[in-house]
C-alpha cells in the first residue's frame, strides 16, 4: 500500500527499501560493498538525515555527499541504474506530493553528479 512521505519514518522506509535494492543489483552492490566498503551500519542512518534535510526541511544532515562519489569508478550507467531504482522505490512505496518531489531531486542529483564526475574527469 502506497503512503506519503510525511515522516522520519517513511524516510527510513525508503532509504531501507532503496538500498535493499542496491545491495541486490548485480551493477551497483560490488560499488557500495566491494570497491567503496559502505558500513551499512553507519551510512543507513547518514541517509536517513539526507533524505530528511532535502525533504522534509529538518537540516540534520551536514555533509558534502559529492565528494564521497569523486574516487568511485561510476558513469552514466551506474547513475542510470541508481535512479531507476530510486525511482522504482518510490512508485512502490509512496504517493503524493513529497513523493514527487523525491523523484525529481533524486533525477536532478543523479545528473548534477555525473555531470561533475564526467567533467573531473576529463581533466
Amino acid at each position: 500500500m502506497q503512503k506519503e512521505i510525511q515522516s522520519k519514518e517513511e524516510i527510513k522506509q525508503m532509504v531501507d527499501s532503496f538500498y535493499d535494492k542496491v545491495n541486490k543489483d548485480e551493477l551497483l552492490a560490488p560499488i557500495f560493498n566491494d570497491f567503496a566498503g559502505v558500513n551499512w551500519e553507519k551510512h543507513l542512518p547518514i541517509m536517513y538525515d539526507f533524505w530528511s534535510t532535502i525533504l522534509l526541511g529538518d537540516m540534520s544532515y551536514k555533509g558534502n555527499p559529492f565528494l564521497k562519489h569523486i574516487p568511485l569508478p561510476i558513469d552514466k550507467k551506474h547513475f542510470d541504474r541508481w535512479l531507476n531504482l530510486f525511482l522504482e522505490t518510490i512508485n512502490e512505496h509512496f504517493t503524493g506530493n513529497m513523493a514527487e518531489e523525491a523523484k525529481q531531486r533524486a533525477t536532478n542529483i543523479a545528473g548534477v553528479f555525473q555531470h561533475k564526475l564526467a567533467s573531473i574527469n576529463q581533466q
